[in-house]
């Protein structure tokens, strides 16, 4: 069993920074595949990022490349989201995952095992 505790949401400007964090528990962190996703009122819950056990290959969506970087301390066991330039459009909650190693989408929620409770990111105009 894998638990998270997201921490770092809160209320920011458009063009304004945030950074989440995700702490992990209850397993070797390094052996996670560790990501982040948003829930949106429409389309429901979006993959955002995800990043390998060893940290060696990240993965984004589209709608944050060049603006959210993706990164983790091991020794730490800790997930981080560093989030620039950020847009009205990002307002929503934002929920850590986990999964052990495997050949499965790191883009696909199902694929996720463990979740985190979820950090409110709200962006005014």
């Amino acid at each position: 069993q894998v638990q998270l505790v997201e921490s770092g949401g809160g209320l920011v400007q458009a063009g304004g920074s945030l950074r989440l964090s995700c702490t992990a528990s209850g397993r070797t962190f390094s052996s996670l595949t560790m990501g982040w996703f948003r829930q949106d009122p429409e389309k429901g819950r979006l993959f955002v990022a995800a990043i390998s056990g060893s940290g060696i290959s990240t993965h984004a969506a589209d709608f944050v490349k060049g603006r959210f970087t993706l990164s983790r301390d091991n020794a730490k066991n800790t997930l981080y989201l560093q989030m620039n330039s950020l847009k009205p459009d990002d307002t929503a909650v934002y929920y850590c995952a986990a999964r052990p190693a495997s050949t499965g989408s790191v883009y696909s929620m199902s694929e996720y095992i463990y979740w985190g409770q979820g950090t409110q990111v709200t962006v005014s105009s």
